[in-house]
């Protein structure tokens, strides 16, 4: 068309530039977040062990325990928004409020229920055996964070992206 260049006839769709599925690497606040999880997890298994003298897989996956996963991973994810988009950003806002909704439903919610379904796993224990729920199989005790565990975490958190802001 005058330009010299090779007409675009819409057949082909356009190249994106430069896109890489490789890219989601250089996502600083989502690699914060999942080395959160992922340290925190592991932190847990090694507890376990060293405590019980087992290995638990089910505690590279499991809720509950030392550290808590849940802060460690949104707190990093708020830390390391902070330190990207700077701590005055409305996003870095969106983020502190999601991780203290997360942490407070961990403390909260989540370890009362845990100790329910204790209180329910003994009563159900108690039962006679030909009782219709004495074979139910038992709830899941361990559910929530103590405060302990939930400040654990997030410092864990704070720790992990202010390595990943001092390394990058």
């Amino acid at each position: 068309m005058g330009d010299g260049g090779a007409a675009d006839d819409g057949s082909s769709p356009p190249a994106a530039a430069g896109f890489s599925y490789l890219a989601v690497f250089h996502n600083y606040p989502l690699v914060a977040a999942l080395l959160g999880f992922a340290i925190a997890q592991s932190i847990k298994f090694f507890v376990t062990w060293y405590k019980e003298n087992r290995w638990d897989p089910k505690q590279l996956i499991g809720s509950g325990g030392m550290p808590s996963s849940h802060s460690a991973t949104v707190t990093a994810l708020a830390v390391a928004i902070g330190f990207q988009d700077g701590f005055s950003c409305s996003l870095f806002a969106t983020a502190a409020i999601f991780a203290s909704v997360v942490m407070y439903d961990a403390s909260g919610i989540r370890l009362h229920a845990g100790k329910q379904a204790e209180v329910l796993n003994q009563i159900v224990c108690e039962l006679p055996s030909e009782h219709p729920l004495s074979e139910t199989r038992p709830l899941r005790e361990l559910l929530g964070h103590t405060p302990t565990q939930v400040v654990a975490g997030a410092l864990l958190g704070c720790a992990i992206a202010t390595a990943g802001q001092l390394f990058v």
